[in-house]
């Protein structure tokens, strides 16, 4: 992993790239529009991971900065895939010196057993955690 380089500058991510993985692979929001992930990387903390310049991976943490994280959108592209990058990119975002200090932080997944092995553990209080889901928002139509 030499030539890979991680950073949390956005002044370096690739916003097409993100937004066409985003929109067209990503199973968790397939169809999100260029606007919602423009907004979404502006609000977060985001990191890009990068090969001779060329961007082949992205997540980011939703936060406050003082008390909670919820980390999401963690990918990278097929070819450079079981290489460790999603972890070293989950591990950029935990070691990040604005999520430091935080009470919770949080990840939805359905690779729990992977996310398991950086620290994760399933809820011991899910009864107290709710949610207002809408898995079709990117399909509706104003």
């Amino acid at each position: 992993m030499n030539e890979i380089q991680i950073s949390d500058n956005k002044e370096l991510l690739d916003i097409s790239f993100v937004f066409e993985f985003l929109n067209k692979e990503a199973n968790w929001c397939k169809g999100i529009s260029l606007e919602k992930v423009k907004k979404s990387i502006e609000n977060s903390l985001c990191v890009g991971v990068y090969v001779n310049e060329k961007q082949i991976g992205f997540g980011r943490a939703i936060t406050d900065y003082a008390t909670f994280a919820n980390i999401v959108d963690i990918f990278v592209i097929h070819e450079y895939r079981r290489r460790g990058i999603g972890k070293a990119i989950v591990e950029y975002l935990l070691a990040h010196h604005g999520l430091q200090g935080l009470r919770r932080i949080t990840l939805a997944t359905s690779k729990q057993e992977f996310y398991g092995k950086i620290g994760f553990k399933q809820l011991k209080s899910s009864e107290k955690f709710m949610e207002i889901y809408n898995p079709d928002i990117y399909n509706q139509h104003p």
